[in-house]
Parts: C-alpha cells; sequence; structure tokens
C-alpha cells in the first residue's frame, strides 16, 4: 500500500492531529492526517510537542487492526519505531529507539510517538498513531529536553514530503505483511528482533530512576508484551511497565 492509497487530509493548523484523527477512522483504510502546526500536540506524559510552523513533519495515522489481539499491542509500536528508524537511518547514522517508542539520535530526540487503542473485547478496535519529527527546524526554544532535528544532524532542510511518503510506505508495507499473516508467530518474533536490535543503550551501562531512586543498570531487553528488563549492580534483573523507570541522559 503506498502513500497514494491512504486516506489524506491535510491541515494548515489543528490542535492536535491524534484528536482530529479520532473521528476518521474507517475499518478499511488507513487515515492520515497531517499538519503544519498544532496547537496543542501531546507527547507522552502529558507534555506538549514543540515545533515550529511549517519545518516539520506532524501527523496521525488512524485504522483499526481488529485482528490483533490487545494482548499483543506492542506489536504496533515495534512498528511504527521501526519504519520510522528505516527512513531516518537513510539520512543519517545513529538512529536508536528509545524504550518505548522515541527515535533517537545518538543521545538526543529526534522523534516523539503517542500511541493511543481503543479496546473492544480481547482485540484492538482502533488505533491511532501520533508522529512529532523535527525534521527541519533550526532552534528549540521550550523547556523540552535534548531535542535535536535533521536539519541540526545535517547542515541543510529535508523534503517533508518525500520523507512522509517514505515512512507511509515503510510503516504500510510491514503492517500489510503482518495483516496477511496474523497468526505468524515467526513475523512477530522477526519483527520483535528487529525493534530490539535498535535499541537505545542495549547492553551499555547507564543510569536510570525508578521509585526507590536512581541506579546504574544495563538495558538487557524489552519482552514482547513491552516491559523493559534492566539488570543492576547486583546481577538483579529489574522489570519495567511503561513510566515506572526513567532514562538519566
Amino acid at each position: 500500500m503506498s502513500i497514494k492509497s491512504i486516506h489524506r487530509i491535510h491541515l494548515a493548523e489543528t490542535d492536535s492531529t491524534n484528536t482530529y484523527a479520532r473521528q476518521l477512522t474507517h475499518p478499511d483504510n488507513i487515515m492520515l492526517v497531517s499538519t503544519d502546526y498544532q496547537t496543542a500536540g501531546r507527547g507522552q506524559r502529558g507534555n506538549s510537542w514543540e515545533a515550529e510552523r511549517d519545518k516539520n513533519l506532524l501527523f496521525s495515522l488512524a485504522f483499526c487492526p481488529m485482528h490483533i489481539p490487545a494482548s499483543q499491542q506492542f506489536i504496533l509500536c515495534e512498528l511504527i519505531s521501526v519504519a520510522l528508524c528505516e527512513v531516518l537511518s537513510r539520512y543519517t547514522d545513529g538512529i536508536r529507539i528509545k524504550w518505548p517508542n522515541d527515535i533517537y539520535h545518538r543521545d538526543r530526540k529526534l522523534s516523539g510517538i503517542l500511541i493511543e487503542h481503543d479496546i473492544e473485547g480481547t482485540y484492538i478496535a482502533r488505533t491511532i498513531i501520533g508522529i512529532g519529527l523535527n525534521v527541519n527546524q533550526a532552534h528549540f526554544t521550550s523547556d523540552a529536553p535534548n531535542p535535536i532535528s535533521l536539519f541540526q544532524i545535517l547542515g541543510h532542510e529535508v523534503g517533508r514530503e518525500a520523507m512522509l511518503s517514505e515512512i507511509c510506505d515503510t510503516f504500510t508495507a510491514l503492517y500489510q505483511a503482518m495483516r496477511t499473516a496474523p497468526d505468524s508467530v515467526q513475523g512477530r518474533d522477526a519483527m520483535h528482533r528487529r525493534y530490539s536490535a535498535l535499541l537505545y543503550r542495549l547492553s551499555t551501562p547507564a543510569l536510570y530512576r525508578d521509585v526507590q531512586g536512581t541506579f546504574n543498570a544495563i538495558l538487557r531487553h524489552v519482552e514482547p508484551d513491552g516491559r523493559l528488563r534492566l539488570e543492576d549492580e547486583q546481577g538483579t534483573l529489574r522489570s519495567y511497565l511503561f513510566k515506572e523507570v526513567e532514562y538519566i541522559i
């Protein structure tokens, strides 16, 4: 499925592409909502997302993955994270996934992803994936931690429309492959391995913080259900769900 076969709506300005996309999902289509500027862009943990007008990619993909059990919803996080990494790695090296789904260039944040699911019974009825990608912004003025853009990395602007097409084509190719074989354990395992190989700080000692305080640990792996596994200095393997542990950068 190419970007031409996705139903796209482009807005000069909106509060949030995720909010707008919520009213557009269709069982048989992937809906793409993009904008040049968000007045109330949202990030994880309720944070806002800084993005200069006409400089970045701000968009949401909304669809109904009825074939995916709610217990396996992390596969969609893996799919979009891997798709973004694959595309961005064509432009620069050092692209990694900071668990669960921030995209980093070395130690700085290049893209954020906000995923919202509606669950019906034991399956996902609707998914909205919101993406903010720093493309051509030269300066950041908010107190958001460690942002970076492709312009700052490369020293020149990048065509936003071409990049959006690459991202959508890459994601839909991965999604369609999974959709045609929804019961393929081998396919899900292969995607999980691709995601795991791209993890920021994988097998590297670093500082983290949880409710008990700051500690040194090595990121060993992420479970298929999304749990992060860190090995501390005492050799204890700690397990965390999203928002239960913080990276210290």
